[in-house]
């Protein structure tokens, strides 16, 4: 029998396992002191809710699935029909191949080929590494075609701090600015996010906070890392995801309106994303790709 995600590629590293999988090449599982730090999937489940997916190549919706590039108009197919919108790229479910495997690291790799909506090539290669430090994921996509290609670039992991909601979990995050959108998830203006109930930078309570917001403006260390954490003050566990410069946005959702209810509100997503939602229509933060040129972004876990 194959498992519902295809081929699962297990890389481990003291006591951190992660679990990366053939369909999507995305982030199954991933622990560390047998502690689950994101909210993933089973080895017999079909992947849900965009867990763990790797979105390629836009993250988030975009408007009607059309768009417009270099004078031309491009047609997606509506795979977000209840609001007519196109979703988190093209390659979630396609077969990826893990190109080089060592014990505590593992390449995916797959290319995307020209087809209706997307006649662009794209050399995709998503990296997994186990270090000291936690997880490491580092995307290059390379424009294979002939002429320049739109592209963004996303991941979708759940945190989680264990089986409880996470309204009882301390928040901080980095966004300074908040995109407000409409019914259909699609960007209509940015705020501040002081005096709004989307202010996270200083750590605070979930609590009933309904998240499912794209975040700019992001506040960076030294090293230009944007990080989100979340701790748990009852048991002292914390998990926390950072970015690179290459994701100046960060999506927040907190799981209220997932079609599996007992999964409502058990992780919060927090979504590396290049370029906000409906880049592709508004050219926001849109990454164009010269024949033969490549992005490089790193995003990564670790435990507190």
């Amino acid at each position: 029998m194959i498992a519902p995600s295809g081929e699962q590629i297990e890389i481990a590293l003291g006591d951190q396992r992660a679990v990366v999988v053939e369909v999507g090449g995305g982030l199954r599982a991933y622990s560390a002191g047998g502690r689950e730090l994101i909210d993933g999937y089973g080895p017999d489940e079909m992947c849900a809710s965009g867990r763990g997916q790797v979105l390629i190549p836009w993250p988030n919706r975009l408007e009607d699935g059309c768009y417009e590039f270099d004078g031309r108009r491009h047609q997606l197919a509506l795979n977000e029909p209840e609001h007519g919108n196109a979703i988190h790229g093209l390659v979630r479910w396609a077969n990826w191949t893990a190109a080089e495997r060592e014990p505590h690291r593992a390449v995916m790799a797959h290319v995307l080929h020209p087809q209706p909506g997307y006649p662009f090539s794209l050399g995709l290669r998503v990296e997994y590494t186990l270090t000291d430090g936690g997880l490491r994921v580092r995307t290059t996509a390379t424009n294979l075609g002939r002429e320049p290609c739109p592209f963004g670039a996303g991941a979708h992991p759940y945190l989680t701090l264990g089986p409880a909601t996470i309204d009882g979990l301390m928040l901080r995050a980095p966004g300074r600015t908040v995109l407000r959108a409409d019914a259909r998830g699609l960007p209509v203006g940015t705020q501040a996010v002081e005096h709004t109930e989307y202010d996270f930078r200083t750590p605070r309570r979930i609590g009933a906070t309904r998240l499912d917001h794209a975040f700019t403006d992001l506040a960076r260390d030294a090293e230009g890392r944007a990080r989100v954490a979340l701790r748990d003050p009852e048991h002292g566990t914390e998990v926390s995801l950072w970015v690179d410069a290459s994701y100046p946005y960060l999506m927040l959702f907190s799981g209220d309106t997932l079609a599996d209810v007992g999964r409502r509100r058990r992780g919060l997503a927090v979504e590396p994303m290049t370029c906000p939602p409906n880049a592709f229509r508004t050219g926001e933060a849109l990454i164009r790709l010269a024949p033969g040129a490549s992005f490089t972004g790193t995003w990564g876990i670790a435990r507190g």
